[in-house]
C-alpha cells in the first residue's frame, strides 16, 4: 500500500514539473552537456530526500499503543505500571489518558472501557494506531467470555478494515490471581466464542474506518475459526500489572515490554 500511495506522489509530483523540467534540459543541452548531468543528478537527490520524508512522515504519524478491553480488565493499571513501575488505584475510565512512552517512539493510550464510550474512542484515535493492546481480566474470564469476544469481535474486524493494520496483542492480565485462565485457555475458547459469533453476525458496522470495505466474517468460510486465519498477526502473552505480591509487589509486565520494544 506504501509503495502504491509512493508511486502516485511521484507522479503528481512529476507530472506538475514536467514543463520545467523539459524547458531546463533543452536549454542545458544547449549550453553544456556536462552541465545538465550534473542538474539531473542533483534533482534525482532531491527527489529521493523528498520520498523518504514522506516515508518517514507516515511512519511516525502511526505511534500510538492503544489499551482497549472490558471495564475493570486493568488496562488503567497496565498503563500507569508501564509508564512508572509504580502500583496505583485506579477507577473506572471516562476519558481517554495519554503519555510518551520510552524512547518517545510510542505513545501508549488508555481508552475507556465503558460499554457506552469504548467504540467512541477507539474511532477517535484509529488513525494513529500502531498497535492494539486487548487486556483480559484472567481471573473473571470465564464468566465475561461472551462480553469479551463480542469486543475482541469489533476490534479486529475495524482492525483488518484500516489501511495500515495495527500490530495486534491479547494481554492476559491478573495472572497473580490463583483462579487466573492461562492465556492458552483463553485463546482457545474466544476462537470458539469467535467462530459462534461469525455465524450470528455476517458484518459488523465499522468504526476504525468508515471508508474501508468491512469483511463479511473473520476467519475462512468453512472452517472453524482461528486466530491464524487472519491477515494481522494475534499475539497471546500473560501479566499481571498488580504483582504476584500484592499492591507493594514488582508488575509482571517484562514480556508485555518486550513486545512493545519489538513494535517500536
Amino acid at each position: 500500500m506504501a509503495s502504491a500511495d509512493t508511486r502516485r506522489v511521484g507522479d503528481g509530483a512529476g507530472g506538475a514539473f514536467q514543463p520545467y523540467l523539459d524547458s531546463l534540459r533543452q536549454e542545458l543541452q544547449q549550453r553544456d552537456p556536462t552541465l545538465l548531468s550534473v542538474a539531473v543528478a542533483l534533482l534525482a537527490v532531491l527527489l529521493t530526500l523528498v520520498f523518504w520524508k514522506f516515508i518517514w512522515s507516515r511512519k511516525s504519524s502511526q505511534r500510538a499503543v492503544l489499551f482497549v478491553g472490558l471495564c475493570d480488565s486493568g488496562k488503567t493499571l497496565l498503563f500507569v505500571r508501564l509508564l512508572t513501575g509504580h502500583y496505583r488505584d485506579t477507577q473506572t475510565s471516562i476519558t481517554d489518558s495519554s503519555a510518551v512512552y520510552k524512547g518517545n517512539s510510542l505513545t501508549l493510550i488508555d481508552l475507556p472501557g465503558h460499554e457506552s464510550l469504548r467504540l467512541q474512542f477507539l474511532d477517535r484515535f484509529k488513525s494513529s494506531a500502531r498497535a492494539v493492546v486487548f487486556v483480559v481480566d484472567s481471573a473473571t474470564f470465564q464468566r465475561e467470555v461472551k462480553d469479551v469476544a463480542e469486543f475482541l469481535y469489533q476490534v479486529l474486524v475495524d482492525s483488518m478494515g484500516l489501511k495500515n493494520t495495527p500490530s495486534f496483542l491479547i494481554a492476559c492480565n491478573k495472572q497473580d490471581i490463583a483462579m487466573a485462565k492461562s492465556a492458552k485457555l483463553i485463546q482457545q475458547q474466544l476462537e470458539k466464542e469467535l467462530n459462534t459469533l461469525r455465524v450470528t453476525r455476517s458484518a459488523a458496522p465499522s468504526t476504525l474506518d468508515s471508508s474501508s470495505t468491512a469483511p463479511a466474517q473473520l476467519g475462512k468460510k468453512g472452517k472453524e475459526f482461528e486466530f491464524s486465519q487472519l491477515p494481522l498477526k494475534v499475539e497471546f502473552l500473560e501479566c499481571s500489572a498488580k504483582g504476584g505480591r500484592g499492591d507493594a509487589g514488582t508488575a509482571d509486565i517484562q514480556d508485555l515490554e518486550k513486545w512493545l520494544a519489538k513494535i517500536a
